[in-house]
């Protein structure tokens, strides 16, 4: 119990803040004409932060940042997406007709991969945090250590969709997602400039 609850609260603090991958997933429950085509984009989230708590836990991914070529690969990839979600973002109109652009599954797919994958913040934070804090525990109570920061981001990604197909219902006019759209916008970019830096 002591591991699903230290599991649990972890995976929740790592979670929460304000980044990339939640705007995003918040931004297709407001955009989507309905709640079950923002589950593309809900889904693919949480497999990845599955796919990098899994890897965390057992350790895989600390072999493949040992090599700087890849870091430097990792982050420049994932520079060169943000800067085109960012930019696909700003140029969507959420409304409420049935002309409602947004992202189609395929893009939905992708962008939430890269957010998820290629955001080398969100990788450092699950290996260094959750991987290092496995270390302390084995055998059965170390799955329950895992699954429990697996469960917490799944809760946590499909809540963040139900709160974006809200906030669409009481944005009737669809001016509030488009306000929100161009923040979440320049808050990607703002993302994609930091880790320019990370690379001077």
């Amino acid at each position: 119990m002591e591991a699903f609850l230290h599991g649990a609260i972890l995976a929740f603090g790592l979670i929460l803040p304000l980044g990339v991958q939640n705007v995003f997933v918040f931004s297709q429950g407001a955009t989507q004409q309905r709640f079950v085509r923002a589950l593309p984009a809900t889904i693919t989230a949480a497999l990845c932060d599955t796919l990098l708590i899994l890897l965390a836990v057992f350790g895989l991914s600390v072999i493949v940042l040992q090599f700087e070529w890849l870091r430097i690969a990792l982050m420049s990839a994932g520079i060169l997406f943000l800067l085109y979600m960012g930019y696909a973002i700003w140029q969507s109109k959420p409304t409420k007709t049935e002309n409602n652009e947004a992202l189609p599954i395929k893009k939905q797919i992708l962008f939430a991969l890269s957010v998820s994958l290629l955001n080398p913040h969100a990788i450092l934070d699950t290996i260094g945090v959750i991987g290092t804090s496995a270390l302390k525990y084995s055998g059965v109570t170390q799955i329950y250590f895992t699954a429990s920061c697996i469960l917490i981001s799944w809760l946590w990604f499909f809540g963040l969709t139900v709160a974006g197909a809200s906030v669409k219902k009481v944005d009737s006019s669809g001016k509030l997602m488009n306000v929100f759209n161009k923040c979440s916008a320049v808050f990607i970019w703002a993302t994609a400039i930091y880790l320019v830096s990370g690379l001077l």
